[in-house]
């Protein structure tokens, strides 16, 4: 599996929380899911509550900003395997690893896995 380039880096920075959200809301809902489910997953890795994330989708903030002020989850270190063709435990930028660590997050949300398994309570 390859590994980020600064070009792949630098577009996942910019990405805005507001533009990739709705497209996480249809991916889960489709699949039986729902938003508070995904709700849910986001705070759990971000420390984000339905109210904080409202506000950074409404202020626009990228993943950049978004990710400085989280509070990773410290248990986010066990989300691995590929996701958009990058194995996540080999993605050396923090950043974007953190953005591939959400995006596998509500991947698994929308295959039906365990809400224990996705937040590694198991």
């Amino acid at each position: 599996m390859p590994t980020t380039t600064p070009e792949h880096d630098a577009r996942v920075a910019k990405l805005t929380v507001s533009s990739v959200y709705p497209h996480y809301v249809t991916k889960v809902e489709k699949k039986g899911r729902t938003e508070e489910e995904l709700h849910e997953v986001i705070e759990w890795l971000t420390g984000f509550d339905a109210k904080q994330l409202q506000k950074h989708i409404d202020n626009e903030v990228t993943f950049e900003e978004f990710f400085k002020k989280a509070k990773l989850n410290p248990n986010a270190h066990l989300i691995k395997g590929v996701i958009c063709g990058y194995r996540i435990e080999d993605i050396e930028t923090p950043l974007t690893r953190q953005a591939r660590y959400l995006d596998k997050l509500v991947d698994e949300l929308a295959k039906g896995k365990k809400m224990e398994k996705i937040l590694r309570t198991e």
